[in-house]
């Protein structure tokens, strides 16, 4: 399926070998091909802003390390940072730069991890269940909804994904606005593929919409300062009621989960507090 045109800053081209200038993919895959840059990347998946001492914290590095690794990620595009006070954030470049990691990591070996105590294994448990993806929903959860949407042809896959006539009128009822913004580049209507789960979720404009109004409608609630995501009550019958969702999705078969860390798991983390001592913190 076709991908959105990026929204971040254009990265550096190169030669190819008939004299076109294209694309250098290899810087970018360099810009990833560290650990600590991509835990980096993988922690902003929350769709918050850090400070480079919560990041330099969370990648297990120290702030003058975390400094030149930064540097080298907002010169590639992959982040922007903003400045409040006297502090610098930083962010990821846009919907695009998410969905894009999002997409890598679910193309990336598990990793063997070793479960250390029963809240642990919880917490894996619920990242696979439901969590954020930048500003949409993934997981288990989200999934599920894609698939159930696409079985009441709520959404067509004939030329990539989209909204039907009647999708569109489903999401009207439910109060959700389908409409893109005017003047964005983003995708209307477009999938991620899940890093737990191996399938497609619901992403793009149309996927952001949904869950954000999701939250404000109590359907489902944030989890302190990490990505998962509870489904409430509410939540549930309306899956139950509107899509046909069990209440006891995502419960069971991921166990298989627990002993593993894909690439993203990483970045469920909680906020490290806000002490910022570097040029950017």
């Amino acid at each position: 399926m076709s991908q959105p045109r990026p929204t971040s800053q254009p990265h550096p081209t190169s030669p190819s070998a008939d004299g076109v200038t294209g694309p250098d993919l290899a810087s970018l895959a360099g810009l990833l091909a560290d650990r600590t840059r991509a835990s980096m990347c993988l922690a902003l998946l929350d769709g918050r802003a850090w400070t480079a001492t919560e990041l330099a914290r969370h990648a297990g590095v120290a702030p003058s390390t975390a400094t030149g690794h930064l540097h080298q990620l907002v010169a590639g595009g992959l982040l922007s940072q903003e400045r409040q006070g006297r502090h610098r954030y930083l962010r990821l470049a846009g919907s695009s730069t998410a969905e894009m990691i999002e997409s890598l990591a679910s193309h990336a070996p598990l990793r063997p991890v070793p479960v250390r105590s029963l809240a642990d294994a919880h917490r894996r448990r619920a990242l696979s269940y439901a969590r954020s993806c930048y500003d949409h929903l993934a997981g288990n959860v989200a999934v599920a909804i894609t698939d159930a949407m696409t079985e009441r042809s709520l959404l067509t896959w004939d030329y990539g994904p989209s909204l039907s006539e009647s999708g569109k009128a489903w999401l009207r009822d439910l109060g959700i606005d389908d409409h893109r913004p005017r003047g964005s580049r983003r995708a209307h209507v477009r999938t991620c593929l899940d890093w737990t789960e191996r399938r497609q979720h619901l992403a793009g404009a149309v996927g952001a919409a949904f869950f954000q109004h999701a939250l404000d409608a109590g359907w489902l609630v944030r989890r302190g300062t990490t990505r998962v995501i509870t489904v409430t009550d509410e939540g549930h019958a309306v899956l139950r009621e509107q899509l046909g969702i069990p209440g006891a999705l995502g419960h069971e078969g991921h166990e298989g989960h627990e002993g593993h860390e894909g690439a993203a798991d990483e970045a469920c983390a909680s906020s490290p507090s806000t002490n910022a001592r570097s040029p950017w913190g």
